[in-house]
């Protein structure tokens, strides 16, 4: 007999910060390449598992800010998962185009190489 377990998920039981946010980390599903990472508050965890669209909180305009949707470089949500203490996400996304406001594929484009920044990546066609 197989066991069924039901589990309500509850966004307030994550730990943020005192500005009540919560750092996610973007990676691409199939290659595993962190994209960018951007902050989140409890309503907009709730928003993204409701939608599958990922939605995060933007500091600057202090709005929610559902990736992709002026852009069309969408991020659907496929897991996500939190870290052992619970104050910071991983979002497993499907990527359209690039994640990065600079139009690259990911914000983490540049290395920092003996002592020297060294650009990785180019922006994208």
């Amino acid at each position: 007999m197989q066991k069924v377990f039901t589990m309500s998920f509850d966004p307030n039981s994550l730990k943020y910060d005192a500005a009540g946010l919560i750092p996610c980390i973007a990676q691409d599903e199939v290659s595993g390449e962190v994209l960018m990472m951007a902050w989140m508050n409890a309503e907009s965890v709730a928003k993204t598992l409701e939608s599958g669209k990922v939605t995060y909180w933007s500091r600057s305009r202090q709005a929610f800010w559902v990736k992709g949707e002026s852009s069309g470089h969408v991020q659907s949500l496929v897991d996500l998962r939190l870290d052992c203490d619970r104050d910071c996400l991983l979002a497993l996304v499907r990527q359209v185009g690039p994640a990065c406001h600079t139009n690259r594929r990911s914000c983490f484009y540049t290395a920092v190489r003996e002592g020297e920044e060294q650009e990785l990546m180019a922006p994208m066609a």
